[in-house]
């Protein structure tokens, strides 16, 4: 395969009243490691989505090793060579490796020679830095030979241009290291070029060539990341120099136990043991966070805390009392929750913003004088407070709250779990696929509330949020808490290894 170089020139799209792209261009050269950055709705999937023929944008033209092309399908896309891995996994879970790559081509024959098959995949992944076992059915992979599985069969496919967004979301810090070494190797010898979106800095410099930022849909540059720091590309993204919202950690001893888990186990949708004997306690005043690879049991764990699902044996506790998860339990306990997905686990999506705010109070003093009757007055000025302290961009609180984006969703969602100041706050994966000043700006109230005295259980497959938030770092495998140390003495080596089990 020989690395192509692709130009995009003067892309616009627009969806009714909005303008998701405005005379964008950008080139990638030829061999190019490419990061496409900027915030939510700045128009990076747009764009990329046009390029792969998902969408057919309003202007624009394609331009591949400096000869305009059409791609109005992403059939055509692929046939060029342009392929793209997705943030989440697209390979059929019951279906084999090699039942997916096969069948992933576009040249199959009527009848399928499988033991040919099989040996051209082995010889295939004789040429392939790292493989991934061909008879496993997917959904028994990790999730990190999954991803991989995800960018071997785009290669096995003979795509020579990937977009990846998001890639390393689901890995641990060694093996994502792994796969973009490998990438940025492939593409050093000439074999592929790359476009990458991300929103973490670190994967940006370590192995990223150039660098293009879109804002509202524009194109604001493209620079080389050698001429680039972390503070001039959030400028760029957000276009203001104040882009950090931080809140300094108080220094404060961990106070009286909050949350005590001893011997828990929780099972898994098909009745596997997803959580096997817990045992942790957090303190108030204190981020504990939750470390490890998707699919590991934190989903179940949370799950089983926010009272989703039910423990199969052991105790929780909150202040000393057991603690069932019950609705009258929360508000006892001062408990509140952001789960991962909130629009789907936190929200009623044809409800207004103002009622998802109220779903914790809706039949509390002044929203219900009597906990039977509802006043919508004081709700909508309650939503209308906590639109402005937290910054929701929304129409109104009586829009819908399914119209918003998803860092708004989050930011609704956390407004109402932490405007009563609880004791104890359970958070999973906060800042999943937001960008830069959503991940800013959810990061300070969690800070903010760990100050204030909250016992804080932070989840989330981020490391590098697990260790600028946290206080106190556990890993969690395969259901089991399999390590524990003080965040200001964590080794990231041995916490990687831990993630992958080892």
């Amino acid at each position: 395969m020989n690395a192509p170089s692709l130009e995009l020139v003067g892309f616009s799209k627009r969806f009714g009243a909005l303008a998701a792209l405005d005379d964008v261009s950008v080139k990638i050269k030829a061999g190019a490691f490419h990061a496409l950055l900027g915030e939510n709705g700045a128009g990076k999937s747009t764009l990329v989505k046009c390029a792969m023929g998902y969408y057919a944008a309003d202007e624009g033209q394609i331009l591949l090793n400096e000869r305009e092309i059409v791609i109005a399908h992403p059939r055509q896309a692929h046939e060029l060579g342009l392929g793209m891995v997705y943030q989440h996994f697209t390979l059929v879970p019951n279906m084999t490796v090699l039942e997916n790559f096969v069948l992933s081509r576009g040249d199959l024959p009527a009848v399928i020679d499988w033991p040919a098959e099989r040996r051209a995949l082995k010889s295939f992944f004789e040429t392939t830095p790292f493989t991934v076992p061909i008879d496993t059915p997917v959904a028994d992979l990790a999730a990190g030979q999954k991803q991989k599985g995800e960018i071997l069969r785009q290669l096995y496919l003979k795509r020579n241009l990937l977009i990846l967004d998001e890639p390393t979301s689901v890995l641990t810090p060694d093996e994502a290291d792994e796969v973009l070494g490998t990438l940025k190797k492939m593409t050093n010898d000439g074999q592929i070029t790359i476009v990458t979106i991300t929103h973490k800095f670190r994967e940006v410099n370590a192995f990223c060539d150039a660098v293009t930022v879109l804002r509202r849909g524009q194109h604001v540059g493209t620079k080389p990341t050698a001429e680039l720091d972390n503070d001039t590309m959030a400028e760029m993204m957000v276009g203001r120099r104040e882009t950090r919202t931080v809140v300094e950690r108080e220094a404060r001893a961990a106070g009286k136990t909050v949350l005590s888990l001893d011997g828990l186990s929780v099972a898994d949708n098909v009745g596997q043991l997803a959580v096997e004997d817990m045992a942790l306690e957090i303190h108030a005043g204190e981020i504990v966070g939750v470390a490890g690879v998707s699919g590991n049991g934190q989903r179940e764990l949370v799950e089983t805390l926010a009272g989703q699902r039910d423990a199969e044996a052991g105790t929780m506790r909150v202040h000393g009392e057991v603690y069932t998860a019950t609705r009258p339990e929360m508000i006892r306990h001062r408990i509140a929750c952001l789960p991962e997905e909130p629009l789907r686990n936190a929200c009623v999506a044809d409800m207004s913003v103002a009622e998802n705010m109220a779903l914790r109070s809706f039949d509390q003093a002044p929203a219900s004088p009597d906990g039977i009757r509802l006043r919508r007055g004081p709700m909508r000025e309650m939503a209308k407070h906590l639109i402005d302290l937290y910054r929701v961009k929304t129409p109104g609180p009586d829009a819908a709250i399914r119209g918003l984006s998803g860092g708004n969703v989050q930011r609704a969602v956390l407004a109402r779990e932490l405007s009563s100041e609880g004791d104890l706050l359970i958070v999973a994966n906060p800042c999943f696929g937001l960008d830069f000043a959503a991940v800013a700006e959810i990061r300070a109230r969690i800070v903010q509330a760990r100050n204030r005295g909250a016992a804080v259980l932070l989840v989330s497959e981020d490391l590098d949020e697990i260790l600028q938030l946290s206080d106190r770092i556990v890993v969690m495998f395969d259901g089991k808490l399999v390590l524990e140390t003080p965040a200001a003495a964590a080794d990231i080596g041995a916490i990687g290894r831990a993630m992958a089990g080892h």
